[in-house]
């Protein structure tokens, strides 16, 4: 029997321990666990190194395939343990279902954002080593974050990829459309002529052939419907995915559609990448992973900061989206944008200002609840 006791999981989905009030004064990973099991996922296989938390050392290791036996292999290696904490890198992706397995069997599963590239020995890599690196760099983090189950987070980043997928591809189908009304044949350039895009699409869409012209303006007449339907076709996809992530917010966190600037579409983007309370530690944590948290550019008595390019740029997008919408429509804020702009401020400078605000101001609605008025 293990001399460790276990640790648990609170409601922001931090591992938290017996005895410990708050993050800050949680004991280290290798007080309460007698093993780290790393896992290396991919595609087909998932190695497991289970590592001894006091020592680093590896105890035993594990190939297995990614279907429900290769999962339930590698916890009956864990289970030849004492207490215990796995550490997965790509929990969201090649590691899901085992993320899954996991959780639903009740083990504490801490999720590796983004572990850390020490250089290799001599340059040695392989899937048992980067397994062993996964479990010994979660024992040496300070601040843990565990696996959650599948919940509405996970249907929302569904429902946002199909809807990116549809919105770029439709994009690009009204572009060809475009195109290829330029080049057509003068009997059908006329149909066009004067119309924007969307009214291309809605001419195209009704075009029918007669028998008075050439195969040429046949062939380009039947294109250019199948481009228009293929756009609609992509369009109302599009507008459906919405739909439901809407109903999705409005179940789980109605007060972001109240915030001024946020609609579907960016709380759906904010809700993915914060996903549940402490997740990320700390608001400084979530501007950079934003990447709105300023970036000193200062030389010699001029202080500067540039613009940070790193973080999640969908994130980003999102929060831009919000300033430029409370620029136009918010008082505050415009207030805010005149009085920055007396001071010397270029609107690129305060647009950087803005983000890093709605960053700050969405994170402690987001762990706290609805910010008062």
């Amino acid at each position: 029997m293990s001399r460790h006791s276990p640790a648990v999981s609170d409601r922001t989905g931090n591992l938290r321990f017996p005895g410990s009030k708050e993050m800050n004064a949680m004991p280290s990973l290798a007080e309460v666990v007698d093993v780290v099991i790393g896992v290396d996922t991919h595609k087909h296989t998932h190695t497991a190194a289970v590592v001894d938390a006091s020592t680093g050392g590896l105890l035993a290791e594990l190939t297995a395939p990614t279907d429900p036996g290769g999962y339930q292999q590698l916890l009956d290696l864990a289970r030849q343990h004492g207490a215990r904490a796995w550490a997965l890198e790509g929990a969201g992706g090649y590691g899901a279902g085992l993320a899954r397995h996991l959780v639903a069997a009740g083990e504490q599963v801490i999720e590796l954002d983004r572990p850390a590239r020490a250089p290799r020995r001599h340059g040695a890599k392989s899937d048992s080593l980067d397994a062993a690196r996964a479990a010994r760099e979660a024992l040496g983090r300070s601040h843990l974050a565990q696996v959650k189950s599948d919940g509405p987070r996970a249907q929302l980043a569904a429902l946002m990829a199909a809807r990116r997928s549809a919105v770029e591809a439709a994009t690009l189908a009204q572009r060809q459309l475009h195109a290829l009304v330029i080049a057509a044949p003068e009997t059908l350039r006329a149909m066009f002529r004067g119309q924007s895009t969307t009214a291309m699409t809605t001419t195209a869409t009704r075009l029918r052939t007669r028998a008075s012209w050439d195969a040429h303006t046949v062939t380009t007449a039947t294109v250019l419907r199948a481009l228009a339907r293929r756009t609609t076709a992509l369009q109302r996809e599009a507008r459906d995915h919405e739909h439901a992530m809407a109903t999705i917010v409005r179940a789980w966190r109605p007060d972001l559609l109240e915030q001024p600037g946020i609609g579907t579409i960016v709380a759906a983007q904010v809700l993915i990448c914060w996903s549940h309370p402490g997740r990320i530690r700390s608001e400084a944590a979530f501007a950079m992973l934003a990447g709105t948290a300023p970036i000193p550019a200062s030389s010699g008595l001029r202080t500067r900061h540039r613009l940070n390019r790193s973080g999640d740029r969908q994130l980003n997008r999102a929060l831009h989206v919000v300033a430029l919408s409370r620029t136009r429509y918010d008082e505050r804020t415009s207030d805010y944008v005149e009085r920055r702009r007396a001071q010397g401020k270029t609107d690129r400078e305060i647009r950087r200002c803005l983000k890093r605000y709605i960053a700050r101001d969405l994170f402690r609605q987001l762990e706290h609840g609805a910010l008062p008025a």
